[in-house]
């Protein structure tokens, strides 16, 4: 069973602790669940969500209103007694950055505390290897967002960067990622970390992508998600029980071994070998390939016979690979998104839909949703700067969604 919208999850809440020296764990559970609950919660309810006492919500809600990370909002009348005091997060209290760097192009954005994207730049990434060049070009776009957006620095908790992989999260180093030259293991989280003045986070574009959709996106009450990603290239981000899956190193999701492995340089390539396309959409550089691809799709939503048969075969091949991902984790929802998911999706979809709908696998034991993000072409970039988030404002000891 599939559909286009999200199903209704009763929003997940975390439980607290009252033992002592607990104080920024519970801070964050408090948080989250008011984070979660768009229309405000009372002190009453937050009480019983959490598991925390009385007196220490008490405490805690003080602190988050005298640091103006929250807000009373209104009063909710349960029928009887005393009408209870809402509260809700202040969105503009604080800020993330973010950065997506791909070889086609780099996103920039300042995402509120919701994830709302306050402001973006995109700029062509450059071919010619200038590895410091382009963490100065990024850097001055981050310091021009928040300047725009009247923004105090201070008030900025950080900045993520999102990377096509291999990358080393421990070192913060990208490793000589396909169709970036110049960029074998550079240190870019130091490097503009330095270049910002903000501290810095690291990760695989991705696993930014689905961090991006648990914290802002249609999947926020989903436990156990897949996000399949198209880009410059394809990937696979994954949450399991609330927790994002990084492997080993810090690359979990790639896909070639799926069958569903992709990328625009090859699929305009095919296009221009079977006739599809003419010469003149040779791609020369990564973000040429998005003019082919282009042409490519309106060539299939018109019908034609080459062009429709490429993207039927990419899309039975994604369709494929996260069936599999989805039958083996016991996955509930499966995101779509990305700069090229956006110029194929609804193609895509007719292929991809009823491939997930007709799994005897998948849909055994549980309806699994299918949806397109919601976050747009920059779901990666606000991925990034979601990681921010996550890691100052998450109510797990390990941290929701950072390993």
């Amino acid at each position: 069973m599939t559909t286009k919208t999200a199903r209704t999850e009763k929003a997940t809440i975390r439980r607290g602790t009252n033992l002592p020296r607990m104080g920024d764990f519970n801070e964050s559970v408090i948080l989250d669940a008011i984070r979660r609950h768009p229309t405000g919660l009372s002190r009453v309810e937050l009480a019983q969500a959490t598991g925390l006492s009385a007196q220490t919500v008490s405490n805690i809600t003080r602190r988050l209103l005298d640091q103006g990370v929250a807000r009373e909002s209104g009063k909710h009348n349960t029928g009887s007694g005393k009408p209870r005091t809402l509260l809700e997060i202040v969105p503009t209290s604080r800020y993330a950055a973010g950065v997506h760097l791909d070889p086609a192009v780099i996103n920039c954005v300042l995402v509120d505390l919701l994830g709302t994207v306050v402001a973006q730049r995109s700029q062509r990434t450059p071919s010619g290897g200038d590895t410091d060049g382009t963490v100065a070009d990024m850097a001055a776009s981050v310091g021009a967002l928040v300047a725009e957006a009247g923004v105090d620095t201070a008030a900025v908790l950080g900045l993520g960067i999102a990377a096509p992989g291999p990358i080393d999260a421990a070192a913060g180093w990208v490793v000589d990622p396909p169709e970036l030259r110049g960029w074998g293991r550079y240190p870019l989280r130091d490097r503009l970390s330095e270049a910002t003045g903000f501290p810095a986070l690291l990760d695989k574009d991705v696993t930014a992508a689905v961090v991006a959709e648990r914290w802002a996106g249609a999947s926020t009450d989903s436990r156990n998600l897949l996000f399949f990603y198209l880009g410059t290239g394809s990937g696979m981000g994954l949450v399991v029980e609330d927790t994002v899956l990084r492997g080993v190193s810090g690359n979990a999701g790639e896909v070639g071994g799926l069958g569903a492995g992709f990328s625009t340089r090859t699929l305009v390539d095919e296009a221009i070998a079977l006739g599809a396309l003419g010469a003149e959409f040779t791609v020369l550089d990564p973000a040429d390939a998005q003019r082919g691809l282009k042409r490519l799709a309106e060539l299939a939503d018109e019908g034609e016979a080459q062009a429709d048969g490429i993207v039927e075969r990419l899309g039975i091949r994604i369709g494929r690979g996260v069936c599999a991902a989805a039958t083996l984790l016991d996955i509930g929802t499966i995101v779509f998104g990305g700069p090229t998911w956006q110029v194929l999706a609804d193609r895509l979809l007719t292929t991809i839909e009823p491939m997930v709908a007709q799994s005897p696998f998948v849909r055994a034991t549980h309806p699994t949703t299918v949806l397109s993000t919601t976050l747009g072409e920059n779901v990666a970039a606000v991925g990034a700067a979601s990681l921010v988030l996550d890691r100052a404002l998450s109510a797990q000891p390990r941290s929701l969604l950072l390993g």
